[in-house]
């Protein structure tokens, strides 16, 4: 497969401590109605770090269930442990995943040497379609563009990197080293529209669990050149994808704004803390500019 398009990061409903089923069914069938090409699951936004194995094994095979192959789930699979991240994919191929998203190890700091180890076992532990996971702000290192040329040029299934350094210029980078095919795509949503236009090929996306047609129609204009239409969705749009990112830490702001909206608990798992009633209160104004609320 090609990575292009919208994918939504999605969040994982909890109420009374468990999995609510129900809202994320309910999740997953507004996305699809919103028009995205694919779904994450346990991701950053998903709390997977907080997820047990049986509970981010289940999580992956709902999604696949309730998207009954009407668009993509690229499942969150992996980890800081290179064993994890493997027994995380090689579940996620047989429960009909459509390809994983392998996050840049977090708290090892491992150099460049050991990320390529780590992804290359990877790699060659399954056939699904592999996207990297760049994301500096949380692993503390980065996958060095010249790494992910050369994971690119010798694992055919690793096919794309979400970028969610914070740098445009990150794309100018990576396309200078990887293959025409390799697949970009934007892990910041107020990024989008200056990431599509240096030649990424789509987002994985935080907002778009609150406004999927939105998003899917902000990167639809983006990708085919329309970026009259696209700067003007990204400009009324922008103060919403800002403030669901800086309110608190993702993905507090925006599992509570769905929560605001009656989808679902306002619940996270430690240590993951609520808004506080003052951001709380900003974003309840926030979502009410939007006509957003119920």
């Amino acid at each position: 497969m090609q990575f292009s398009g919208t994918y939504t990061a999605l969040i994982t409903p909890f109420r009374g401590g468990i999995v609510d089923v129900a809202a994320f069914q309910a999740l997953i069938e507004r996305q699809i109605a919103g028009g995205v090409d694919g779904i994450v699951p346990t991701g950053t936004t998903g709390e997977s770090p907080t997820l047990n194995t049986e509970e981010h094994i289940e999580v992956i095979r709902l999604a696949v269930e309730f998207a009954a192959g009407r668009c993509a789930v690229i499942a969150g699979t992996g980890s800081n442990s290179t064993a994890e991240a493997i027994e995380l994919t090689q579940a996620a191929e047989q429960l009909g995943a459509s390809g994983s998203l392998q996050v840049c190890p977090y708290y090892n700091k491992p150099q460049q040497e050991g990320l390529y180890l780590h992804f290359k076992a990877i790699a060659e532990a399954t056939r699904l379609p592999l996207m990297l996971y760049s994301v500096p702000g949380r692993s503390v290192v980065e996958i060095g563009a010249e790494t992910v040329a050369r994971l690119a040029a010798d694992f055919p299934n690793i096919k794309a990197i979400k970028e969610a350094g914070g740098s445009v210029d990150r794309v100018n980078q990576l396309l200078q080293v990887v293959p025409a095919d390799f697949g970009i795509l934007c892990g910041d949503d107020p990024l989008t529209l200056p990431f599509i236009a240096c030649g990424a090929t789509g987002l994985v996306s935080v907002a778009s669990n609150l406004i999927p047609d939105v998003i899917a129609r902000l990167v639809r204009a983006c990708l085919n050149g329309s970026f009259d239409e696209a700067l003007a969705i990204h400009k009324q749009y922008y103060p919403l994808m800002r403030g669901l990112m800086s309110l608190d830490v993702n993905p507090v702001p925006i599992k509570s704004a769905v929560a605001l909206q009656g989808h679902c608990a306002p619940d996270f798992r430690l240590p993951l803390a609520p808004l506080t009633a003052a951001n709380t209160a900003r974003l309840t104004g926030l979502l009410e500019s939007y006509n957003l609320l119920p």
